[in-house]
């Protein structure tokens, strides 16, 4: 990712943020947004989302299934940071639901504007499907992970 798409991946993302937060919706924490299946919602998220997301997020364990999000421990999320944009914009709250499309909505075309710009092409798929494709090095033995608190294995995507 050059550094261009990067910045304006984070602009797209701070405009998500602020847009959210203008609406003010209503979280109760428990964690539903990130368990797909049992919820009856799929995280899908672009070719840029997940590049920014395998950079810094936490190690998981794969094989990931669309089932929920490696990344919700104890209801709570350890990839914040660089959490995608469905996890920025997504909540449970029904009074917000209608605003919530329309923040999807503007995300992703500015997302897509960006791919046509810096002619990337355009590749949007559930989360899953991302994260089992990353090529992630191997997880050292127990004993030896995170020694003196050193971060976790960094992930990145084939290039396409």
């Amino acid at each position: 990712m050059t550094p261009d798409v990067r910045r304006r991946v984070l602009e797209v993302y701070a405009a998500a943020d602020q847009a959210v937060s203008a609406a003010a919706p209503r979280c109760e924490g428990s964690g539903r947004c990130c368990r797909f299946t049992e919820y009856g919602h799929t995280l899908f998220i672009s070719q840029f989302e997940a590049e920014l997301l395998l950079e810094t997020a936490p190690a998981y364990d794969a094989p990931v299934t669309r089932d929920g999000c490696p990344f919700q421990v104890d209801n709570l999320c350890t990839a914040r940071n660089e959490r995608p944009l469905g996890c920025r914009i997504y909540f449970c709250d029904p009074a917000y639901q209608e605003t919530g499309n329309g923040i999807t909505e503007e995300a992703i075309a500015s997302l897509k504007r960006i791919a046509d710009d810096h002619d990337t092409g355009w590749r949007y798929a559930p989360l899953h499907v991302f994260l089992n494709e990353a090529e992630r090095p191997a997880i050292p033995a127990a004993d030896t992970i995170n020694p003196a608190g050193s971060p976790g294995p960094r992930l990145s995507l084939p290039v396409v």
